[in-house]
């Protein structure tokens, strides 16, 4: 297993779901787990940033992925096309940052 940068706890109506993303950022792999099962990976990406979509269940849920400035990147989580939170990773340090937090049926 590489390096989480993000994860995510997701309340959902039919319960909690714990999101993890990992990105290499000298290769562009993603990977995206729920519940800790691998749900999209790519293994080599030339564009570091963008974004992946998966789904919980029937939710649609999108991981943005963003250049925040030199080896700092930003990721957030939309739910249903709702902003559920942002993390902030520069090199080796994690800053979270809620945006927004929302229980969604």
């Amino acid at each position: 297993m590489g390096d989480i940068v993000g994860s995510w706890q997701v309340a959902l109506s039919d319960g909690i779901h714990k999101v993890e993303f990992e990105h290499g950022t000298t290769s562009g792999k993603r990977i995206i787990r729920v519940d800790n099962k691998e749900v999209l990976r790519h293994d080599w990406l030339f564009k570091l940033v963008g974004r992946e979509t998966f789904k919980i269940g029937k939710h649609q849920c999108t991981i943005h992925i963003d250049a925040v400035s030199g080896f700092a990147y930003e990721y957030s989580l939309d739910v249903d096309g709702k902003p559920f939170e942002k993390l902030f990773t520069s090199i080796s340090y994690i800053y979270y940052f809620t945006l927004a937090r929302h229980a969604i049926c």
